[in-house]
Parts: C-alpha cells; sequence; structure tokens
C-alpha cells in the first residue's frame, strides 16, 4: 500500500534503522491489537503480541516455545509443505492428517488420528494453502474442544485471514482466547517480503518466545514495522486489490472444471484454485514441468502439499492480474486437449 511505502521512505530518510525490542514495536503491537477490536470485535492486550520476522519465523518460536524434541504435533494433508519441514529440522515429527474427500479439517478426523498416532500439537490454517478452504465456525469449536479435551496445543495459522469471499472472518481467539494464533501482513496487506508478521500468545508463553526470539532474530526489521502499522488504514486499497482476486477467483471457477481441472477442494478464501489433473497425469510434477515449458503457465504441483495423494493435483495462484489468469486459461484450453490419454 502507498502509506507502507511512505512510512518506509521516511523511517529512512529521517530516523535510525536498528533493532528494536524483541516483542516489537509498541506502536505496532498496539496497532495489531486494535486490528483484533475493529475488525473481529475481540479484545487482544498488546502485551501478548509478538511481532515477527514473517510468519515462518513465529511458527519456529511457537515449534520450539510449546514443545520438546521428538514430540509428535499434527498437520493437515494437503497442506503448507514448510510445517512439514520446519518440524523436521526442529526434531518434531509431523503427524499429517489425511484430508482426501473431505474439504477441510474436522473434530472427527483430528481424534481418529490421535488415536493412531497421538500427538502434543495440532497447527491448522483457515483459508488453507494450497485449498483456499475454510473451517466453518462450529467445527472450528469442535475442533478446539477436542483438543482441550486430549491436552492437545493448537496452533491456529491465519494468515489469509480477510481474504474470505463469502463468509466473515472468525479468529481462533473469539473461541479460546488461550489458542496461539499466526499472522502475517504477506498476503491480504500486499507486504511479501519485508519479512513481517506476528503471534498472539497466551501469557505463559509470552516469556519463552522472547527469550527465544533475542537469540534467534533479536527483532523483526525495523523500518518493517514501522511501515506495518499504516497499512490497518490502507483498506480502501487493499479491498481492491481483492476485489480482482474474486474476479479471477470467478473466472477460475467457471473455466477451470470446463477444461476438466476438477476443483478438488471449495474456494472460500486465499488465491489459491486446488485442482485434480488425474484426467490428464498421474504424476503432478512432470505435468507441472511439461505445462510452463509447452503451455507456458506456471503452476504447483500437488506432490509439494500432500506426499501422499499429491501426484493426481495442481495448485494454481490466482494473484496475479485477472487479465494474466484470464491468459493463462486461454493457453490451458489450446494446450489441454493434447494432454489426455
Amino acid at each position: 500500500p502507498a502509506a507502507v511505502r511512505e512510512a518506509a521512505a521516511r523511517a529512512a530518510r529521517e530516523g535510525r534503522i536498528g533493532y528494536t525490542d524483541a516483542l516489537g514495536l509498541r506502536s505496532l503491537r498496539q496497532a495489531i491489537a486494535a486490528h483484533y477490536a475493529d475488525h473481529y470485535g475481540v479484545t487482544v492486550p498488546p502485551d501478548r503480541i509478538v511481532v515477527t520476522t514473517g510468519s515462518s519465523a513465529a511458527f519456529n518460536l511457537a515449534f520450539l516455545a510449546m514443545f520438546d524434541p521428538a514430540e509428535r504435533v499434527a498437520i493437515t494433508a494437503p497442506g503448507y509443505p514448510a510445517y512439514r519441514n520446519i518440524l523436521k529440522v526442529l526434531g518434531l515429527e509431523a503427524v499429517e492428517i489425511d484430508l482426501a474427500g473431505a474439504g477441510w479439517l474436522t473434530a472427527e478426523r483430528l481424534e481418529a488420528a490421535h488415536a493412531r498416532w497421538p500427538f502434543q500439537g495440532l497447527l491448522f490454517a483457515s483459508p488453507a494453502n494450497p485449498t483456499g478452504s475454510i473451517i466453518p465456525d462450529d467445527e472450528i469449536a469442535r475442533i478446539l474442544a477436542t483438543c482441550e479435551r486430549l491436552g492437545v496445543q493448537v496452533i491456529s495459522d491465519e494468515i489469509y485471514h480477510r481474504l474470505a469471499y463469502d463468509r466473515p472472518d472468525k479468529t481462533a481467539l473469539s473461541i479460546d482466547p488461550d489458542v496461539v494464533v499466526i499472522n502475517s501482513f504477506s498476503k491480504y496487506y500486499c507486504m511479501t517480503g519485508w519479512r513481517i508478521g506476528w503471534m498472539v500468545l497466551p501469557e505463559v508463553l509470552l516469556r519463552p518466545v522472547e527469550r527465544i526470539q533475542q537469540s534467534l532474530y533479536i527483532s523483526a526489521p525495523e523500518i518493517s514495522q514501522i511501515a506495518a502499522v499504516p497499512a490497518f488504514d490502507s483498506t480502501a486499497e487493499l479491498e481492491a486489490v481483492k476485489a480482482r482476486y474474486a474476479q479471477s477467483r470467478a473466472m477460475l471457477l467457471e473455466r477451470l472444471p470446463r477444461l476438466g481441472l476438477t476443483i478438488a477442494s471449495p474456494m472460500d478464501g486465499g488465491f489459491y484454485a486446488y485442482c485434480d489433473v488425474s484426467r490428464f497425469t498421474n504424476d503432478s510434477m512432470d505435468f507441472a514441468r511439461r505445462m510452463i515449458a509447452e503451455a507456458h503457465v506456471a503452476a504447483t504441483p500437488g506432490i509439494d502439499f500432500d506426499t501422499v495423494n499429491g501426484h493426481r493435483t495442481m495448485r494454481f495462484s490466482y494473484a496475479g492480474a485477472p487479465a494474466d489468469m484470464a491468459t493463462a486459461m486461454d493457453r490451458l484450453e489450446a494446450w489441454l486437449p493434447g494432454q489426455e490419454g
């Protein structure tokens, strides 16, 4: 947003950019707290907010503060591949809950997975990457209640919030104020590359996360922290961007199935379409390579998101301009008929 760029330029010209408090600038933490009150109607004290170097650092901090080596954390499949990779690097075990045949995580699937592989933590995203699916509010409540009964700690990845198209956002904090929530300025706020995100923590985790942050990162970049404050006042500009996503989403919902690319999961939010490509291939990685080389359309093979069933799926991002998305569909329409059989 323009106000973000102007704030960064002003800070670079007029001030000294250095380290900040490990928890983040007070002004940004207050702005994030005000956002929870304004957007969700939820009271979050600024003291429970930690500013992080993107959501990636937040996941590191959460995993390190919440779990011991060799403990298990449940994630969904398909799901964001960095979850699995970060857990592995930190000496934790990922338990992948298969969502095949379901649009989103349910309490029943959670409990069945826990009975088979007891785990100490759960990380879920809504809207999700790669599917864009949103877990219904009543289902999130059941998931949180099930986790409380089983003694499972919960992390809610809300990085794609404010990018829901048919329903209002509801943070998990409105159901359980002690859930760990992770968010970022990269998606709705269009600040990819500024490396700025945040966590909302229960009080018991604040000091452990602060100590780990001091050792691993010192603080999030100060210039990005300063720039992020006016992002919350840039709604008109950001909603115009979201309207372009919505335009592309509507077009893809109509054209992808017509091309034989069945929508494999509800496109409720974010800017992704997760498609079944088994009509054309049983190897999504090879299909992605051929598609970019021959049709000049880039998409992500499902095997990145689901190591068991992802050979039959692809993720298409519609974060680009609507005209580019239409061009991509035109190219696929010309290319795909030659790929059947």
